[in-house]
C-alpha cells in the first residue's frame, strides 16, 4: 500500500528524522506534536492550557493539509510531564471536539522533546 508524507508550514517542522504525518490507505498517522509556535519556532511555555491549545492547533494544521479536520480523529495519545495537569489539558482538548470523541490514552512521562509539558499524537480516518 503506498504511503504519502504530509507537510505544511502551518505546523512546526519536524525536529528529527520523521514526517509531520503519513497517509496510508484511509488512515493518517500524525506524529506527536509539542507546543511549538510555527510562526516563531519558539516553544509555548506560559501555562499548560496555552501549551495544549498550541499542540491542538498544530494537529489541526496538519489535518487540514491532508484535507481532514478534528472530526476525522479516531485515536489520540496524550503524553504529560505532570499528570496533575490532566484536568486542564482535558478541558482544552475537549473544546476541539463536538461529539464522537476519539479513543484515547493519557500517560505521564518523565521527559518530552525540548522539555515540553505536553505532546499529543493522533490517528485520523479519511472516511467516516
Amino acid at each position: 500500500m503506498p504511503k504519502k508524507n504530509i507537510f505544511t508550514t502551518s505546523a512546526p517542522s519536524p525536529i528529527g528524522p520523521y514526517s509531520q504525518a503519513v497517509l496510508v490507505g484511509d488512515l493518517l498517522f500524525v506524529s506527536g506534536q509539542i507546543p511549538i509556535d510555527p510562526a516563531t519556532g519558539d516553544l509555548v511555555t506560559d501555562n499548560i492550557e496555552h501549551e495544549t491549545r498550541q499542540v491542538m492547533l498544530n494537529i489541526g494544521a496538519i489535518l487540514k493539509a491532508a484535507g481532514l479536520n478534528y472530526h476525522n480523529i479516531i485515536k489520540s495519545s496524550i503524553f504529560l510531564k505532570d499528570i496533575n495537569n490532566f484536568a486542564k489539558v482535558n478541558e482544552v482538548y475537549g473544546h476541539f471536539f463536538i461529539s464522537h470523541y476519539p479513543a484515547r490514552e493519557t500517560v505521564e512521562v518523565s521527559r518530552l522533546p525540548k522539555d515540553a509539558n505536553v505532546e499529543i499524537s493522533v490517528i485520523a480516518a479519511v472516511k467516516d
